[in-house]
């Protein structure tokens, strides 16, 4: 079964570097794994997509939380979640096909980020099976370079519990980087 872990994290350095060593350690794969800093720049959001069953999970979430500068661990799967992958592809575009292209491009609400003579790269974001939609119909085009990020997600419309933003400063004001 497929899991998406959303992981608060203090933003100092070694943090992915220790978790990504955890992953690694105990032999759990990491489908995707995407961080940037929060609405609080103390924190960073982890955001993981594992494929294990329920037992495989819970023992990630386990050793997630054992880590010191992890600060709270979700697992959003069960939830309403809104989820992203970004994407650039470049593919070749000459003069028969670059009207087809764009064409594409309007479909899936992606846009050419950048022209050249023979070649045109588009960024496209949505769900996972948007962006593999998208990349199949780009094949026949021919595929001169491709890059994706991790998963993003967010829970849809919970209002967080009053303090919570507050107590979550105050544990990473604590251990010295707010």
């Amino acid at each position: 079964m497929r899991h998406v872990l959303s992981a608060l994290v203090q933003n100092v350095p070694g943090v992915l570097a220790h978790v990504a060593g955890m992953f690694a350690s105990r032999g759990y794969n990491i489908d995707s794994l995407a961080v940037g800093e929060t609405e609080d720049p103390g924190l960073s959001r982890m955001t993981f997509v594992v494929v294990g069953d329920d037992s495989t999970l819970e023992q990630v979430r386990k050793q997630l939380e054992k880590i010191v500068t992890v600060v709270r661990v979700d697992d959003i799967s069960a939830q309403e979640f809104v989820e992203r992958d970004l994407m650039l592809i470049k593919v070749t575009a000459t003069v028969e096909n670059r009207a087809q292209i764009h064409e594409l491009c309007g479909i899936f609400r992606g846009k050419v980020v950048d022209v050249a003579p023979e070649q045109v790269i588009v960024e496209i974001s949505g769900q996972e099976k948007k962006i593999e939609a998208f990349i199949d119909l780009m094949r026949p085009f021919g595929i001169v370079e491709l890059v994706r990020t991790g998963r993003i997600a967010m829970v849809r419309g919970v209002a967080r519990p009053n303090g919570e933003a507050s107590s979550l400063r105050r544990v990473a004001s604590a251990s010295g980087s707010g």
